[in-house]
């Protein structure tokens, strides 16, 4: 890094602009590369690329005179680096292009026609085909169960096409996508890399397809047997992408679940299938992963997943600015943010080792687009091996075939009990929640004036002497946690404590609402209820104490009206605020979800 500069402390753009410029000498030799690729790559997180125009041009004007004249052809030298560097960007961008077309312009006007030769902004290749997103339509009565590609091309062939496939994919995400994404959370306005996301998970979706086309469970082995070779060969050409993608869709529940179709497999595969698992293992922040991958050499494509999880977490936890004036920058979040975008562009210029068949690679598209949703693969997986099915070793010969098990049946399996300790706490939440809005005059204890209020709102509380255990006219914390903790196994059909979970691909970051940290990757990233759609990480599942609560319609202390259909809930207000208007509710709910505060539903 310049000498000039420090970027731990923190400096402002000017002063980092200022950098680069002087980071170059009047032959166009740049001295600190890295300094200056790092801003021209990081600088829309802080400044407009047209504002960065602007001041460039304001620099050039600024520096007449001759004392100053290796000021202007320095200007010169770093935007013809920014050009060289970076020319999707002006491709992509017609208003940065306009600038720079005006500062050629204004060069020659001014008779300096050695700086003016030092841009050139009309060679920059277009950019556009790249951008070029074909939609596809689900055709009706397309309903592949088999794929004559995944019959005829060995192992090593088909892992070599979907690497080509994904590499394509890939070799189309420019710097603006990750940007886009990590500023806006989610994949809007964003087609190329929510079309790659996509494939990620056509191709789990295809070996989940794959291995439930097969009638019998030997074959289904077979078929399964087979991706674990296909898995071996994406580790070898370290393609740790389509690896995560392949293991993702044997490992789904759809395909996990069977049984008999598993005992079928031999153990030198299953040995082979645990040691590809352990390797993608999320434990210790994907270690296992990041560390073979970074001694991998040559062609090597990450899984795209985990870095857009360390770009986001990078972006959540470090502010972009050092003061509140948004005048220093946070110089250390910068080379963070670059030190992850530049390994993923490092990965974009070097292209698979091997060759592929276009007609193949297109072939293998059409098999990829598959159109069945979650629920109609797992009901094929039921509908192979039903939860009642008996063992191979029972005599089956004369038990009908079992019917078609519909979404319903396998939705509503009976909940487990749940954990005293998680309910207690759940419980504690509540009844502080309750003290905090009713405890009118903050003694601690609820009246029966106030109870009658809490009465109309909680349809399962009893009478007033039923949580009066001491008889003292008033009801204590400790009266009402234990009321509910008595209770809690005759109301847990309307506290419902337990969640109803199921695995969901999260397209934008969404929170934990145990841990509160950031559930990120590509496909599978973490759990959500059915019923309340909380979301939280596979591993906070036991730990989460929120209660489960369909999303209907809400009371209101006003009477009995209700809130429009589409406002799911909000917080109760305290007694003698009941004439919130619909957006104050509207705000304190937000705020009571983040502080645990109750939500009333019927």
């Amino acid at each position: 890094m310049s000498a000039t500069l420090d970027l731990e402390k923190g400096c402002t753009v000017d002063e980092l602009l200022h950098g680069c410029i002087e980071a170059f000498d009047s032959e166009g030799k740049v001295r600190d590369p890295q300094l200056v690729r790092m801003f021209l790559m990081m600088h829309p997180w802080y400044i407009p690329s047209s504002k960065l125009a602007a001041k460039l041009l304001q620099i050039y004007q600024d520096s007449r005179g001759s004392e100053t004249s290796s000021l202007q052809i320095k200007t010169c030298h770093l935007v013809r680096y920014w050009i060289s560097a970076f020319p999707a960007e002006f491709d992509l961008n017609p208003e940065l292009a306009e600038q720079i077309k005006e500062l050629k312009e204004l060069l020659g006007q001014e008779g300096n026609q050695q700086h003016s030769s030092l841009i050139n902004i009309e060679s920059i290749p277009t950019y556009k085909w790249k951008r070029q997103v074909t939609q596809r339509q689900p055709v009706a009565q397309k309903k592949r169960k088999t794929s004559l590609l995944f019959d005829h091309l060995e192992s090593g062939e088909l892992a070599e096409h979907l690497t080509h496939l994904e590499y394509r994919s890939f070799s189309k995400i420019l710097f603006q996508d990750y940007h886009s994404f990590v500023m806006h959370g989610c994949t809007v306005d964003n087609p190329i890399l929510e079309r790659f996301i996509t494939l990620f998970n056509s191709v789990s979706q295809w070996v989940q397809l794959m291995v439930l086309s097969k009638p019998t469970a030997q074959q289904r082995a077979q078929v399964i047997t087979r991706f674990v070779m296909v898995a071996q060969r994406l580790l070898l050409l370290q393609n740790f992408n389509t690896l995560m993608a392949v293991v993702g869709g044997l490992s789904h529940s759809s395909v996990a679940r069977l049984k008999e179709t598993h005992s079928f497999v031999s153990p030198e595969t299953t040995k082979v299938w645990e040691s590809l698992l352990e390797l993608l293992s999320s434990v210790g922040n994907y270690s296992r992963y990041r560390k073979r991958f970074a001694e991998c050499v040559g062609f090597k494509f990450p899984i795209l997943g985990v870095h857009l999880k360390d770009l986001v977490a990078v972006h959540v936890a470090l502010p972009d600015w050092l003061d509140r004036a948004h005048t220093c920058l946070n110089g250390n979040k910068m080379q963070q943010l670059f030190s992850i975008l530049s390994e993923l562009a490092m990965v974009q210029s070097i292209r698979p080792p091997f060759e592929a068949n276009p007609d193949l690679l297109n072939l293998l598209m059409v098999s990829l687009d598959q159109y069945q949703t979650e629920e109609e693969i797992y009901q094929l997986s039921l509908q192979r091996e039903p939860r009642n099915k008996s063992t191979p070793s029972s005599p089956t010969s004369s038990t009908p075939s079992p019917q078609p098990v519909v979404i319903e049946e396998w939705a509503s399996v009976p909940k487990p009990k749940p954990d005293q300790a998680i309910v207690r706490k759940h419980i504690e939440k509540m009844v502080e929640s309750v003290f905090r809005n009713f405890d009118v005059d903050g003694d601690g204890h609820i009246s029966q004036e106030e109870f009658k209020i809490i009465r109309n709102n909680f349809p399962y509380l009893c009478k007033f002497g039923d949580l009066d255990e001491n008889q003292d006219g008033c009801i204590s914390r400790e009266e009402m946690i234990s009321y509910f903790m008595k209770s809690s196994t005759d109301l847990n059909g309307k506290m419902g404590f337990i969640h109803s979970f199921h695995e969901t691909t999260f397209l934008r970051p969404v929170a934990c609402r145990h841990c509160k940290g950031l559930i990120l990757g590509l496909y599978k990233q973490g759990l959500k209820c059915r019923a309340c759609a909380v979301s939280c990480h596979k591993h906070c599942r036991d730990l989460l104490s929120v209660e489960c609560r369909k999303r209907t319609k809400s009371v209101s202390l006003d009477g009995p009206a209700t809130l429009p259909a589409r406002s799911f809930s909000f917080s109760l207000p305290r007694p003698g605020r009941a004439s919130l208007r619909h957006t104050e509710i509207q705000e304190e709910s937000t705020q009571a979800v983040e502080d645990g505060v109750f939500d009333v539903h019927l």
